[in-house]
């Protein structure tokens, strides 16, 4: 049966101590804006209003416990115009921390990282480290 409508994704929502903190965290690495009120949930956005064409959008969510395991989603970066291994450096400073590094001798690869509540993430290689032949993929069904 084929559906007439279906969903898009509207945020990436965080559970974490600190929203604010965190939300400034993330702002720098993505370079979007950061938008609260008296509301404690914090959004970071690419403009604000956000834009459609622009989703998802990220919002962060204080909750009273820590987090206690690995994540089993998380966000794949790509920088735009430095190479991976200039990012991570970047992401560094802004306070995230290496816990896996699957960089290989050849260039491919990626770093696991977390932010710094300990929310894992990965930097992949810019599209410009990346061959001209894309991947194949097949079609699920």
């Amino acid at each position: 049966m084929m559906w007439p409508m279906t969903s898009r994704l509207q945020n990436l929502t965080v559970d974490c101590a600190d929203a604010r903190a965190l939300a400034w965290f993330w702002a720098q690495v993505l370079g979007w804006n950061v938008y609260y009120d008296d509301d404690p949930e914090v959004l970071i956005a690419p403009a604000f209003p956000p834009d459609p064409a622009q989703r998802p959008t990220m919002l962060f969510i204080p909750v009273p416990e820590g987090k206690a395991a690995k994540n089993r989603v998380h966000p794949d970066l790509e920088p735009t115009d430095r190479t991976r291994d200039e990012e991570v450096e970047r992401v560094v400073a802004l306070g995230a921390r290496i816990t896996d590094d699957r960089r290989n001798p050849d260039g491919t690869g990626w770093v696991v990282l977390a932010d710094p509540e300990g929310n894992e993430f990965c930097i992949e290689r810019s599209s410009a480290e990346r061959p001209s032949v894309p991947r194949q993929w097949r079609l699920g069904g």
